[in-house]
């Protein structure tokens, strides 16, 4: 059955490669709109950003929402170190000529999960949480009537890449983050320990720009940009793809692995702020409030990355 769902996003390279996943996969997943925030780079360039991807994939009609500018409590700390100045470094991209939305992204949100019937919105959040966070604080009522949050954050085995202790989108806006995870809703987490395993080897990449396609090119080179950053800091043979794990696990769930346990957001650490303080071993006798995963099968992956952006 297709999923309905809203891609809350901060793009961002790997951003861009989840969000081209999402739109070549009518089959599995309606993108009924994506909303921007601010996080890897500031809104007007993450909203900018998500527009450029649309029409990259040839889905000029995608309805583009900007939202918060700032996180909840808190100044922004971006990112421009990892993915460029611009957000999509790399290639030269034109400016997008499909228009924002004049709708702010939170009232989107909102509408819509209160507009369709109960348990058929799924939320896919891949930069911080304070578009989602507002939501849910101004409409507490979105809650219960949401299917699932699956969303790209956090880590517990891999620890920080912002911090010692923190992921980056938990990290700008743990308050969010916190809201989010004590909402109640089915919650779904691919943190580090998962994405850290989904590394772009130069075959992977050679396999984007095989495909003789603009898109093919585009995700191609976008890896090369970011690539070579996290070589560097881990030493590793390619860059983790962070966020399409969300998309594809709506796509294939079977891909991946977890535990059902729960993790509390760390507010006020001393060098811990924005920890996801993550039960694996349940030792805390918290109720579970969260699927985190903690495996993939990077083949199957990296096959699916491969044989579904080829589609654009």
């Amino acid at each position: 059955m297709t999923r309905k769902i809203i891609i809350d996003t901060d793009p961002g390279q790997d951003d861009a490669v989840a969000i081209l996943l999402a739109l070549a996969s009518p089959e599995d997943v309606e993108v009924l709109g994506i909303t921007a925030v601010a996080g890897n780079v500031p809104l007007p360039l993450t909203e900018k950003n998500a527009r450029i991807v649309c029409e990259l994939a040839g889905k000029p009609d995608t309805r583009v929402f900007a939202g918060c500018d700032a996180p909840l409590a808190r100044k922004l700390v971006t990112a421009e170190h990892v993915h460029g100045k611009t957000g999509l470094d790399g290639p030269q991209l034109a400016d997008p000529t499909m228009p924002l939305q004049p709708q702010h992204a939170v009232d989107f949100i909102i509408e819509t999960v209160r507009s369709h019937p109960e348990k058929t919105i799924t939320l896919c959040p891949l930069g911080p949480l304070t578009n989602v966070a507002t939501a849910l604080q101004r409409a507490p009522d979105i809650a219960p009537r949401l299917q699932e949050i699956v969303l790209m954050g956090g880590a517990y085995f891999e620890v920080g890449n912002i911090t010692p202790a923190a992921e980056f989108n938990i990290f700008v806006d743990p308050e969010a983050a916190d809201i989010v995870f004590r909402a109640g809703v089915p919650l779904v987490v691919m943190p580090l320990d998962v994405t850290h395993k989904a590394l772009t080897t130069a075959p992977h990449v050679q396999g984007f720009r095989d495909m003789g396609t603009e898109p093919g090119r585009m995700v191609a080179e976008w890896t090369d940009f970011f690539e070579r950053f996290d070589k560097e800091k881990y030493g590793s043979a390619g860059a983790p793809l962070h966020d399409p794990c969300v998309i594809a696990y709506l796509i294939r769930p079977e891909l991946f692995q977890g535990r059902h346990i729960n993790v509390e957001i760390e507010l006020t650490g001393t060098y811990t702020t924005g920890m996801t303080v993550a039960d694996w071993w349940r030792v805390s006798g918290r109720a579970p409030n969260a699927m985190f995963m903690g495996d993939i099968d990077a083949e199957g992956f990296f096959g699916l990355l491969t044989e579904r952006i080829a589609r654009l």
